[in-house]
């Protein structure tokens, strides 16, 4: 039997908690946990939030980036599905440019980095496979630099080349693009990734190559030719800028004197495409000698007095000469004889005279450039003014012929009306249709975007601060007050406490003022103060004996 006044060792768990010491100890342990709790519910509420850095990559891309984040101490996660990378909100933009410096993601095409790992003995046809490949590569690259692609896939068919000239084939071209949601190329664009391709593959004509996007359109329809469709895209959206900068002068000169809304103007444009040049060599009529500028005269003469034989030539000349008569001989003259006439000396004379004179003659050579216009037509739509009646009322009124005319020639100037060209205009004065105002309903404000998160993040901090208060409240301050308070003196022996038979024999077989009885009551004393129950089940079952 122990002694009095020691306390026995506990000799099991149960009895290790009711001692003291292993109550302070367990109190200790649960404040302890509490203090974890409270702690990882703190960091908990305090955890960043993840945004996605990269998506959409190459399972090498993604083991890239991946070492590279560890290497810079950043913490990641991965998506649902291991499609994208996260990282906290706040290191997205740093960790973004960092791994662009060293060229990540590469992306799923190889460009010309793969000549560079060429191993010693390859053959030609794998050096001309892996040209082929960097090729396809870098055109996919820059493809996907324009800013509605989101991928693309390049693939070149070059035949080998021969020497004889028969068999000699053009490369051909396919281009497959993977557009983003929403996002579409139009025929300029098109255009230009076509001209891309041809550029940059020797002896590439633009009719080989082929572009397809993701959905299974063709884009680049080589059927669909200017020469059969009329203009080009080119053509088709400078005829457009030309006509929104004719209504935009328009506008900008009426709108101060009508107001910004009370005006509408429409220009349609007759531009000419064609090139053509002319040459022209047109001759004017002869005019009067004395007008004529003359460039050079020659004047000749010739006087011939030689006794050459001279007459005038012709029919007469070649007849034979008459029989010889005699001649008539007057009454008063006869036997005499008549005098004989005079010798003709046979002369010639011969002028010439050659005037040359400046020919009136004018070339001209016209060539008449791309996009000249022919026609220009345009319509104005002005508002009825605002005027203040006697009532005060605010009243719609046409405006007078004065001010028609006033507005009919500033437009006309603005559009450089041209009546010999052709030009055509339209001004109107009549009342604008008020539209009808749509009425939107007002978003309340619990399903406002903003409103939503606001509300989620200070719930989530209010469930922390509650979680946190009720630990404090009703576990860990119980226990720091049930471990700081000082332990209860031991219960005054009191020497009159009536003892039943049943606690008698209990105290053992000495008497009451002996030894035993003094062991008996100390651990009465102690069973009272250490488990109350005990006790108080051992008074209920006095009560109920009626001893």
């Amino acid at each position: 039997m122990a002694e009095a006044g020691v306390i026995p060792a506990p000799t099991n768990i149960m009895d290790f908690a009711r001692a003291p010491n292993g109550q302070k100890v367990l109190l200790m342990i649960g404040v302890a946990a509490v203090v974890a709790v409270m702690v990882a519910v703190w960091m908990w509420g305090q955890k960043p939030e993840y945004r996605v850095l990269f998506s959409n990559f190459s399972d090498r891309d993604g083991g890239a980036i991946v070492a590279e984040l560890e290497k810079m101490n950043v913490p990641y996660q991965y998506s649902e599905g291991g499609g994208a990378v996260l990282v906290p909100a706040d290191r997205v933009h740093d960790a973004r440019l960092k791994l662009a410096a060293q060229g990540l993601p590469k992306g799923g095409n190889v460009g010309f980095e793969l000549l560079e790992n060429q191993k010693l003995g390859s053959s030609q046809f794998v050096e001309r496979v892996n040209f082929q490949r960097a090729m396809e590569g870098e055109l996919a690259r820059s493809i996907e630099s324009v800013s509605a692609v989101q991928s693309a896939r390049v693939h070149l068919a070059m035949p080998k080349d021969s020497v004889f000239v028969s068999e000699q084939k053009m490369p051909t071209a396919s281009v497959l693009l993977n557009l983003y949601p929403g996002r579409t190329l139009d025929a300029q664009q098109v255009s230009a990734i076509v001209h891309l391709v041809a550029s940059s593959v020797p002896e590439l004509p633009l009719k080989n190559v082929t572009i397809v996007d993701q959905n299974g359109n063709l884009l680049s329809d080589t059927s669909k030719s200017p020469s059969t469709t009329g203009m080009d895209p080119g053509q088709i959206k400078y005829v457009q800028e030309l006509q929104q900068d004719v209504v935009k002068r328009i506008v900008s000169i009426i709108s101060p004197i009508v107001g910004a809304e009370n005006v509408r103007a429409e220009a349609t444009a007759d531009v000419d495409f064609s090139r053509s040049e002319q040459a022209v060599e047109s001759f004017k009529p002869n005019q009067t000698p004395d007008a004529m500028a003359i460039r050079s005269q020659q004047t000749s003469e010739s006087l011939n007095a030689s006794g050459a034989a001279s007459g005038v030539p012709g029919a007469l000349t070649n007849q034979p000469t008459a029989p010889a008569t005699a001649p008539i001989v007057a009454p008063g003259n006869a036997g005499k004889t008549p005098p004989a006439p005079p010798a003709a000396v046979p002369t010639s004379t011969q002028k010439d005279a050659t005037t040359n004179y400046e020919v009136d003659k004018t070339i001209q050579y016209v060539q008449q450039g791309v996009g000249g216009l022919k026609r220009l037509s345009v319509a104005v739509v002005v508002n009825f003014k605002q005027t203040t009646g006697k009532d005060g009322k605010v009243k719609m009124v046409p405006l007078t012929a004065q001010e028609t005319t006033q507005i009919t020639n500033l437009v006309k100037e603005a559009m450089g009306f041209n009546p010999t060209r052709g030009d055509s205009l339209n001004v109107v004065n009549s009342a604008f249709a008020s539209p009808q105002q749509d009425v939107i309903p007002e978003t309340p404000l619990w399903k406002e975007p903003g409103t939503v998160q606001t509300a989620k993040d200070i719930g989530k901090y209010l469930l922390i601060g509650i979680a946190l208060l009720l630990l404090y409240l009703r576990v860990l301050k119980p226990m720091l007050k049930k471990i700081t308070e000082p332990a209860a003196p031991p219960p005054a022996v009191d020497a009159h406490v009536h003892l039943t038979p049943q606690m008698e024999a209990g105290m053992g077989e000495g008497s009451k003022g002996g030894r035993g009885y003094q062991e008996g009551l100390a651990r009465a004393q102690k069973l009272a103060s250490e488990d109350p129950r005990v006790v108080a089940n051992i008074v209920k079952t006095w009560v109920g004996s009626n001893e």
